[in-house]
């Protein structure tokens, strides 16, 4: 039942991001071939669990004006010829279809905002990841896999929102402490176990999410991400939480739940973070 109510919360936000993007009012269209019959102004398309006739998917950079494409569920392993062409896309989302790498020229897609990727078989993020300097909201996950991270997350300037969850990432990616904007960071079951202390460039970051992972320490500096309101630590093995966190005046959720921390340590905390809910 929680799966369910799970999957369905992430079918809901999906959706609702799927709908911030492309021109207002403008048709969302569902068949590929009646598309490319139309050409121009073609604004959204959304081919979710639609089988897709190939010779028709290598004709899809001849949408030109498209601005938001999801594909799920469709069977396919690479994208399509010329897919640079599709310049204008902003928004963008894969969900089970077995990709094997990102798109081998990114530099076209200089207005992308929103890029999601999930259950796909990547194995790393490229470096040229840097050319997307208008890219907000980057999902990546579920390819149950290690997967390698770029240094080049330093030039991303303007994401704000990063979700990894079910990858193998062997420590935390140092990588992620250097994009200067995250608002929110997401890692759930991604196999970290390690912290680094450099949470002074956190300098914008209100939500950090690390769950089901096998974190034991947290560090003293996490008091450095001084815009933090909602810090979730929830299935790791911590046994202790500093004292520095008395100093993120703006935390009002911690979630501590599925740790080893005692209830003596749990009511300590209370009291240092007087307008904090603490979930035990």
């Amino acid at each position: 039942m929680l799966f369910i109510f799970a999957f369905a919360q992430f079918y809901l936000t999906a959706q609702n991001e799927f709908d911030k993007y492309g021109m207002a009012g403008s048709q969302v269209f569902t068949d590929l071939k009646e598309a490319i019959k139309i050409e121009k102004k073609v604004y959204k398309m959304n081919l979710s669990y639609k089988a897709i006739d190939m010779k028709a998917y290598d004709k899809l950079h001849k949408l030109s004006d498209l601005q938001a494409l999801k594909l799920s569920s469709n069977n396919l392993t690479q994208f399509p010829k010329n897919f640079e062409s599709l310049y204008n896309l902003q928004y963008f989302a894969s969900y089970n279809n077995a990709f094997t790498s990102f798109p081998p020229n990114l530099k076209p897609f200089f207005n992308l905002y929103y890029l999601d990727l999930q259950h796909t078989k990547i194995d790393s993020i490229p470096a040229q990841i840097a050319y997307l300097n208008k890219l907000q909201t980057l999902r990546f996950g579920n390819t149950d896999d290690t997967l390698k991270l770029p240094t080049t997350f330093k030039f991303l300037k303007n994401l704000k929102e990063l979700s990894i969850e079910n990858c193998v990432l062997d420590s935390f990616p140092k990588q992620l402490f250097k994009a200067p904007s995250l608002q929110f960071l997401s890692l759930s079951n991604t196999n970290t176990f390690y912290l680094t202390k450099h949470f002074e460039r956190f300098k914008s970051l209100e939500v950090l999410i690390i769950e089901n992972n096998r974190l034991e320490k947290l560090p003293f500096e996490i008091y450095m991400a001084k815009k933090l309101r909602i810090l979730s630590l929830r299935g790791n093995k911590l046994q202790d939480i500093p004292d520095s966190i008395s100093e993120l005046l703006e935390l009002t959720i911690l979630d501590l739940r599925g740790n080893f921390i005692s209830k003596e340590r749990v009511e300590e905390l209370k009291c240092l973070l007087p307008g904090c809910e603490i979930k035990f």
